[in-house]
């Protein structure tokens, strides 16, 4: 009988640790992450039809809104080249790439490096390859910039810089920003009170706060909201040091004890709103993009605009006025177009939609 030891393990490679594999956390589960299951879409399909008819929207992902309202004004055609200012999830860029074929080319902007590249990897899949259409991260204020950089071709290397023949600005935030909690938007669910577009750039709402005055932060909430109380909301909120989005939205209703609750939640999203415009200096860039937006349309190209409050509203309205009566325009739009009855129905975030567009002169 052989009593010697049998040979001991390799003790310079340790075991590698045992994972349990990740699992559903149950019916209440805390972590965003596991929350919502629509953002597995593929494992999860019955999820997401629950989410889709119940009026929802999909965490993670967005529904484009006015679609066919916006096809039926920018009218793409085969061989057209066609711009999306604000490509966000790719819901309107799909729909207009898809009547660009043969021949036609979409270049599609958005300052988000954490969702353009999703979007871009989407329609990749979908099968439009870098022929038909090209992402750039740009704010839709460097417009002019890109079709520069996109228009001399290689076999005309002075050619001036390309002209779309339709043109879209969604300036909605998408619903994948604001579903996501680590980004600040909303107050969903709790996260740092950030609200950027580009989370590599700038500085977050929670300091925007700290160093803002009660006069500066009351001028802000007028101007980006529209904010009734805006004046005894300053005064509670400028200079605090305030973190996350659910200790803001906490600070506001303390502010406005005498309110009624849904009165209040209208209060919280005006606040939101209005902050996330001034870290994003969103009206600057849409001034841009009206300004030079004549010059990056092809004569007779349409341009159409999504906005989603009175301070984006009334500088298109007054841009695209401005420019009919100085023959840039040939024909704008006399009435805003909304979302239908039904499209407000199963898609509530479509409510505060205003669509207006343009023509530009031949």
């Amino acid at each position: 009988m052989n009593d010697s030891p049998l040979p001991s393990p390799d003790s310079s490679a340790p075991a590698a640790p045992h994972r349990r594999r990740v699992r559903y956390s149950g019916r209440n589960p805390r972590r965003f992450e596991e929350k919502y299951k629509e953002r597995d879409p593929q494992r999860y399909a019955d999820t997401v039809a629950k989410v889709l008819a119940s009026g929802k929207t999909p965490a993670g992902t967005h529904r484009p809104i006015m679609v066919g309202e916006i096809l039926a004004t920018l009218a793409p055609q085969p061989g057209d080249l066609a711009v999306d200012c604000t490509l966000g999830y790719g819901g309107h860029a799909r729909e207009i790439l898809a009547r660009l074929q043969p021949g036609g080319r979409l270049i599609g902007l958005d300052a988000d490096p954490v969702e353009l590249p999703k979007t871009e990897a989407r329609l990749r899949a979908s099968g439009f390859g870098p022929e038909t259409f090209t992402a750039i991260r740009s704010n839709f204020a460097g417009l002019p910039q890109a079709l520069a950089d996109k228009g001399p071709l290689a076999e005309a290397p002075a050619a001036a810089p390309l002209q779309a023949d339709c043109l879209l600005a969604d300036l909605g935030v998408s619903s994948m920003q604001i579903d996501d909690p680590v980004r600040g938007f909303s107050v969903k669910a709790n996260g740092p009170l950030d609200m950027r577009m580009n989370p590599h750039r700038g500085f977050p709402a929670s300091a925007l706060l700290e160093r803002t005055s009660p006069a500066a932060l009351t001028k802000l909430l007028q101007e980006n909201a529209d904010e009734p109380q805006a004046r005894e909301l300053a005064e509670a909120l400028a200079g605090k040091k305030i973190l996350t989005t659910q200790s803001l939205a906490a600070a506001i209703r303390n502010a406005l004890p005498r309110f009624h609750p849904e009165d209040l939640d209208l209060t919280v999203r005006r606040v939101f709103q209005a902050l996330r415009i001034e870290v994003n200096d969103e009206f600057s860039a849409l001034e841009n993009l009206l300004r030079h937006l004549p010059a990056c349309l092809k004569p007779g190209g349409r341009a159409a605009i999504l906005t989603f409050h009175s301070g984006e509203d009334r500088r298109v309205k007054k841009a695209f006025e401005a420019g009919w009566r100085e023959g840039i325009y040939t024909e704008i739009a006399q009435e805003v177009i909304r979302p239908t009855p039904e499209e407000r129905r199963e898609n509530p975030r479509s409510a505060p939609a205003k669509l207006r567009w343009a023509r530009r002169a031949g």
